[in-house]
């Protein structure tokens, strides 16, 4: 009897030591990510391109005039600023996949298909570029039309001409 007691008090013991390691493993990896993800956070915020990029993806779509009311601000929102073109169209199918496709077909988001999966992108390849054609331009699934751009459809065709040869 003294034995099993002793046996169950050498492993309750034992089984404390190495669950104290592990609890104490996760607080050093935790508090490692942290402070990585703090460097991280902080190089980013000092990168000018990041600001203006998160300036940009955070302003709002569109402003409302209001019926009745002082709406002049809205007009120096609505003023050209610069001689900025108008639209930032790729002018290869390569430059239009780097811009805007291979921030979903890289990784897969959404149930894209990535690039270089030729089970994923057999089925689709063998509809013809027709319907690849009319799937981007019109979006399908979780895509948006046109990729989310407002590219002309030269632009589409030729970006989905470079990801088909991509998957051959």
């Amino acid at each position: 009897m003294a034995s099993s007691e002793s046996s169950d008090t050498h492993f309750f013991n034992f089984f404390s030591v190495v669950l104290g390691i592990l609890i104490l493993i996760a607080i050093i990896l935790f508090v490692a990510a942290r402070s990585i993800g703090a460097q991280q956070v902080e190089h980013q915020m000092s990168d000018p391109l990041h600001l203006s990029a998160l300036t940009e993806n955070i302003a709002p779509l569109s402003h409302v005039a209001v019926a009745g009311q002082d709406n002049s601000a809205l007009a120096a929102l609505q003023s050209p600023q610069g001689a900025a073109p108008a639209v930032d169209v790729p002018k290869s199918g390569e430059e239009a996949y780097t811009k805007v496709c291979s921030g979903c077909h890289g990784i897969g988001i959404n149930g894209a298909p990535k690039i270089g999966d030729h089970a994923a992108w057999g089925p689709r390849i063998a509809q013809g570029k027709d319907t690849l054609y009319q799937h981007a331009i019109g979006g399908k699934g979780k895509m948006p039309a046109r990729g989310g751009t407002t590219w002309p459809d030269a632009t589409i065709r030729s970006a989905v001409d470079y990801m088909v040869s991509l998957n051959k």
